[in-house]
């Protein structure tokens, strides 16, 4: 075969894969021609024989011509071999590129969640001073708590303090879930804001965190 059908190992496209197959067509309408020509010689095809009962030269076929047929489809059925292996390995090695940028494109969309989701808890505020007996000291709220969400308040639409008054101005009466970050670890709480004997609805005093 010639150097420019052979594949190259850096990769393959399917474009390659299709100029292959290209080769691989004409390889066997070839071959059906030189068949076609033992074909009106008598056809003797590949196996015929090209002497008589006496062992002479047939005088009925063209000798020279089903000769070069002969020799001339045994040389194509090798290069069709070697097309077809050629085909074989650059279909496999074109899935397996698929496969390395599905696998590439999952590990990046994994790595993509991931960093969202450590944006997403880094802590925005914190607890510097708890209320005894205060709602936020029956939920467990300790000094030094880093906020790491307040209902539906995160790092990633935190602005100010006013976000998280909001949502306690609309949680009244109602449980609202918060993440803080204490010691180290995350430990979700549920707190309740209402009005008790002492200022606002919480009983604790949160600031933001300077980043």
């Amino acid at each position: 075969m010639s150097e420019e059908t052979s594949t190259s190992s850096s990769g393959i496209t399917v474009k390659d894969v299709q100029e292959l197959v290209k080769k691989k067509e004409l390889i066997e309408t070839q071959i059906k021609a030189y068949h076609d020509v033992l074909d009106d010689q008598k056809n003797v095809g590949m196996g015929g024989p090209l002497v008589d009962i006496e062992g002479y030269p047939r005088a009925d076929i063209d000798l020279y011509q089903v000769r070069t047929a002969r020799h001339n489809i045994i040389c194509l059925q090798n290069d069709h071999k070697d097309i077809m292996k050629q085909i074989e390995e650059a279909l496999h090695q074109l899935h397996a590129q698929e496969r390395e940028r599905r696998a590439k494109g999952e590990v990046e969309a994994a790595a993509d969640r991931m960093e969202t989701e450590q944006s997403i808890e880094q802590p925005f505020a914190k607890v510097d001073t708890v209320t005894p007996g205060s709602p936020a000291s029956i939920s467990g709220v300790q000094v030094g708590d880093e906020i790491i969400e307040f209902g539906s308040v995160n790092s990633q639409n935190f602005q100010n303090l006013q976000n998280i008054a909001v949502v306690v101005q609309h949680s009244e009466g109602k449980p609202l879930s918060i993440t803080v970050l204490r010691s180290g670890q995350k430990v979700h709480l549920g707190i309740t804001p209402q009005r008790w004997s002492g200022r606002g609805l919480l009983g604790c005093n949160i600031v933001p965190l300077q980043r």
